[in-house]
């Protein structure tokens, strides 16, 4: 069983370009669970950090990007508005991979804190090169 102060997190970058947007975010969940690690505990935050650039340059498959939608609702009458995902691509296409892989992530204090472990870039420079974050998805 692994312990709080005992883990050292690595960086890993990952280079959205041509990757399709759903198996890209099973893999990086992954990584921010710490799931890809012999150490894995399911109470204790053991991932890694995840940096992704080239958000803009994601792929979805089928006629997703053409149904597909985000939601949000204002807490007030009348305030659920729907957001097509060709619009969010175009303003916010960071917030299509941070909603894809925070709905993957454990509905808790803890899966928001893995959420935050998760630092995604539109295009390809990122202020994260001192880390030196490893490659993770080569493929």
């Amino acid at each position: 069983m692994a312990k709080t102060g005992e883990l050292q997190p690595r960086w890993h970058h990952v280079d959205a370009e041509g990757k399709i947007l759903g198996r890209m975010a099973v893999e990086i969940a992954r990584v921010l669970m710490g799931k890809h690690k012999p150490t894995y505990t399911p109470h204790i935050d053991t991932g890694d950090f995840v940096v992704v650039t080239n958000a803009e340059r994601i792929r979805v498959t089928g006629r997703k990007a053409d149904t597909m939608h985000y939601d949000r609702y204002s807490y007030y009458p009348g305030g659920y508005k729907e957001t097509p995902y060709r619009r969010v691509l175009a303003h916010h296409p960071e917030r299509i991979i941070t909603e894809s892989v925070r709905r993957m992530l454990p509905k808790s204090a803890l899966g928001r804190k893995m959420l935050k472990k998760l630092k995604v870039y539109r295009g390809e420079s990122h202020p994260h090169a001192a880390q030196q974050p490893k490659p993770w998805m080569t493929s």
